[in-house]
This record gives structure tokens, C-alpha cells and sequence, in this order.
């Protein structure tokens, strides 16, 4: 008998296991699709406080998530690095003097060591207000976080993984009921139909927390969850510097520009209320339009719908506060403990963040912990993941040491995988001297010795967890690529 399973491969599920497995209890998760294939790969990518949650009065939120960013980057700097954010003063919206506070506080309260600080900008000499319309003058510039979210989620879940949890992928609980003081747990998945028995369930199932309540456990009725749409658009590349831009718009709220993957600038995100299937969640065409209109009312040049090269689109699980509006609704994480460890005791999770999913996952194995007991003490605070053990200054000086062990090999590449792997780079290249050596290729720089890794490391299956949610390869891969990556991978995981 397992001590914990948990539902849900999103960020909130994998950090809990991995932070479970590592103080020894015994863990089993289970993901109905592939790990991060919800809200969790599509988010907008940041390791963040949340400045505007300031206006709305969410200060423990805000300097929880601020101490979190530096103690992140170390946890995992391959795949997160600081971001400068440039917030230009827009006439008509908020003051000058409130938007130097509210950074000012920003930085107060984030426990800032590495990360610079606020300074004022001149946008009329700054490169920054270079892409923006004219008559831009005032902007502030300020620190933040990139993460990428998907390989967040994976990374948390390999190394809870390889610390002993059963991970199981494309495996949906049809049912979990309470039998002589435990949880029965059935799992229909790629191993067939299983059964499972564990003392205590974790529901983490982000958007669906609300569908295990009320189907898998069988408890009707239940409602605790506010389904809020955010969607971006992927467009062709904005701008030449490396910066960030954080956007009021007229309606109060605000968007991101933000450089992606080298060729491309990200734009979102949106909020509002979504009453359908997460699973059909997609971009609409209103807020495409608004996206775009939004965009175009600070920069220079036109953004047209045939600028669009990618777009995504998630459901934020939040807590429902009764808030008047979707953009005012708790980004705060909420955790519901019901039954004991004589009748077997469920835990479910609402809201999160990625920024906040370490503390979490902290705040979870308190409850877990007054259930079944004390185990190890709290740990992942000074842990790295898979990868990430260098220091988060040092990831250039990899990228060079990297470079000359495989000299054979195109740099962009390599900065690609490091960027990707971190260290594990070295396991996916291993004695590869050529690109020959790498296998078959599948367009870009994707070849099978990296999809063979994936496969067999990080519980790839599809050319869709391959091409999107390990790597972004999917941005320059044509329709050919995919289909012979398809028919590759059907035949390596059968």
C-alpha cells in the first residue's frame, strides 16, 4: 500500500510527489494525458510576484512568489533565468507616481539578493522605447523570471521519478472510493486496467479538480473551482533587444510582450470566465483581435493576424471567491483537507501558480504529514533538478565547457540542448562526435538520440509531447517532419 497517490500531472501534482518522495513516503500520480498537457504548458512563462496582484490587496501571495524566484533559479538554471521588464507610463491610466510605488514595494518585499533592481527609464534614449509608438518618454524597468513551464512540470516529475515515485502517464483514475480506513484507486492506462490502494489521495487535477470530487469520488454537487481563460499569440520577432515589456491596457488590465525562442515574441495573456471542456479550450477570435488591438497600441509597427505564427490557450483552476471578475479572482493556492487516517483522508488542491508551486507542494505536506505522520524534514529549498546543477551564473561557462567536448557539434545546437537539458545534455550527446552520430533527423536541429531520451527519461509518446511540450521544436518542424516523427515514435513506443 502506497502512502499517497495523487491525481494530476500539472506542477501542483509533481512538486507534491516529488517533495513527498523525498521526506520517504511512498508515492504513486497518475496523469490522464501527458505531464503539463493542461494549464500547466500554458501559462505565460513567468517565474514572477505578480505585480498587479498588488491592486489587489494579495500581498502573501505576492511576497511568497517574489521569495520563490530567486530560490528557483537555482533550483533549475537551465531552464530558468532572470528577465528585465520594461512598464512604459501610458497617459490616461496609472500614475506615474503609483506605478514607482508599486515597484518600489516590488522590490521591498521580494527578498531580492541577485535579482537587479527597479531604475527609471528615458524612452526617448533607451533602446527600449525604440519599438514603441512616439510621444513614449517615461518607462520603468524592473526584474523578474522566465521559466520554461512544460519542462518544469517534467523535470519535477523525473526526479520524483528517480527518487522512487510511480509516475504513470495516459492514465486516468476512473474511480477512488474509501475502504477499511484507505483509498481503493482504480487506473485505466497504458498499463491496462490496474488497481492501486493508498492511505491518503491527493486531487491535483488543476481544471478537472472539481470532475474527481464529483465523479471519480462520487460526491455530487461539489463546486470550488472558477475556470478562467488566458490565451496568447505567438508572433514573428518584435524587436532586437533582449527585454521584456509589462503593458497596461485601456479595460485596466495588462499583457506581456515577451522574447521567444529566439525568433519570436510572445503577447498575452487574456482573462476571462470559460464555461466549456477544458479539453476543448482554444484561442477565440475575440481574443485574438484584443491581443492584437492591445499590442498595437504601443508598438510601432502594425501586428496583423498574418504576423501569428503559433497561438495557445489554458484554464487557470482558481479558487472560486466569488469575485466580480475573472481578472480579479485569487491567484492564491487553496488547500481543502476532508476525513482522517482512520477513514482515509483527501486532500485537494485549488489555484497555484508555477511560481508558488515549491511552497505549495511545503504547504501540502503539512497537512499530509498531520495525517500519516512526520518522515524526512522539508527539503527542496536547496535542492537543483535534473540538469540544473551549476550555478545560476554559470550557465555560459557550461554552454563553452559543452562546446569544447563536442566541438564537432553546431554551437546552436548545444546552446539549444543546455538550455533544455542542463548538464543531461551530456547523456543525451553522449559519445556523439558528429551530427551523423545523432541519428535520424527530424527537421530543425531535432534528432532521434534527443527523441530517444525523451522517450525512455521524460515519458514522451506523441510527436505533440516532443515538438511543443519537451522542446518548442514544433515552431520551425514542417508537416513531413511531424509525420515521420509520428510514425518513429509509434514504432519506438510500442
Amino acid at each position: 500500500m502506497l502512502d499517497i497517490f495523487v491525481i494530476g500531472g500539472g506542477i501542483n501534482g509533481v512538486s507534491i510527489a516529488r517533495d513527498a518522495v523525498g521526506r520517504g513516503f511512498t508515492v504513486g500520480l497518475a496523469e490522464m494525458n501527458d505531464l503539463a498537457s493542461g494549464t500547466s504548458s500554458a501559462a505565460t512563462k513567468l517565474i514572477h510576484g505578480g505585480l498587479r496582484y498588488l491592486e489587489h490587496y494579495e500581498f502573501r501571495l505576492v511576497h511568497e512568489a517574489l521569495a520563490e524566484r530567486e530560490v528557483l533559479w537555482a533550483t533549475a538554471p537551465h531552464i530558468i533565468w532572470p528577465l528585465r521588464f520594461v512598464l512604459p507610463h501610458q497617459k490616461g491610466m496609472r500614475p506615474a507616481v503609483v506605478l514607482r510605488t508599486g515597484l518600489a514595494m516590488y522590490d521591498y518585499m521580494g527578498g531580492r539578493k541577485l535579482l537587479p533592481p527597479t531604475k527609471t527609464l528615458d524612452l526617448t534614449k533607451d533602446e527600449a522605447g525604440k519599438p514603441l509608438k512616439p510621444g513614449h518618454k517615461l518607462g520603468f524597468e524592473y526584474s523578474d523570471c522566465w521559466v520554461n513551464d512544460a519542462r518544469f512540470v517534467v523535470l519535477n516529475a523525473r526526479d520524483a521519478g528517480d527518487r522512487g515515485a510511480e509516475i504513470h502517464v495516459r492514465t486516468k483514475v476512473t474511480a477512488a472510493r474509501r475502504e477499511e480506513g484507505a483509498w481503493t484507486i482504480e487506473l485505466d492506462g497504458e498499463a491496462g486496467k490496474t488497481r492501486v490502494r493508498a492511505k491518503m489521495l491527493i486531487n491535483a487535477a488543476g481544471p478537472w479538480v472539481d470532475e474527481v470530487i464529483n465523479g471519480v469520488m462520487g460526491k455530487n454537487g461539489k463546486h470550488n473551482v472558477r475556470l478562467v481563460q488566458g490565451s496568447h499569440i505567438v508572433v514573428k520577432k518584435l524587436y532586437e533587444h533582449d527585454r521584456c515589456y509589462f503593458f497596461q491596457n485601456g479595460d485596466g488590465r495588462i499583457f506581456f510582450a515577451i522574447p521567444y525562442e529566439d525568433d519570436f515574441t510572445l503577447i498575452g495573456t487574456t482573462d476571462r470566465d470559460f464555461h466549456d471542456d477544458p479539453r476543448n479550450v482554444k484561442i477565440s477570435e475575440e481574443e485574438t483581435s484584443y491581443l492584437l488591438a492591445a499590442a498595437n497600441e504601443y508598438f510601432a509597427d502594425t501586428i496583423t493576424r498574418d504576423d501569428i505564427v503559433w497561438t495557445y490557450s489554458g484554464v487557470r483552476p482558481l479558487y472560486d471567491d466569488g469575485a466580480s471578475a475573472a481578472q480579479e479572482a485569487t491567484r492564491d493556492y487553496v488547500l481543502k483537507l476532508e476525513g482522517d487516517s482512520s477513514t482515509g483522508a483527501v486532500l485537494n488542491i485549488f489555484g497555484g501558480k508555477l511560481t508558488t508551486s515549491r511552497r505549495l507542494a511545503e504547504a501540502a505536506l503539512e497537512k499530509i504529514e498531520a495525517i500519516l505522520g512526520q518522515r524526512g524534514a522539508a527539503w527542496t529549498k536547496t535542492s537543483t533538478l535534473p540538469g540544473g546543477d551549476f550555478g545560476v551564473k554559470s550557465f555560459d561557462a557550461e554552454v563553452r565547457r559543452l562546446a569544447k567536448d563536442y566541438s564537432a557539434l553546431p554551437p546552436s545546437l548545444l546552446r539549444r540542448l543546455m538550455r533544455l537539458y542542463g548538464t543531461k545534455a551530456r547523456v543525451i550527446l553522449g559519445t556523439a562526435q558528429t551530427i551523423a552520430d545523432l541519428g535520424r533527423s527530424f527537421g530543425s536541429d531535432l534528432y532521434s538520440r534527443e527523441v530517444d531520451y525523451l522517450v525512455t527519461q521524460e515519458w514522451a509518446r506523441t510527436a505533440q509531447d516532443v515538438l511543443w511540450r519537451r522542446t518548442k521544436q514544433g515552431l520551425r518542424t514542417s508537416a513531413e517532419d511531424v509525420a515521420q516523427l509520428e510514425a518513429y515514435l509509434a514504432t519506438s513506443t510500442s
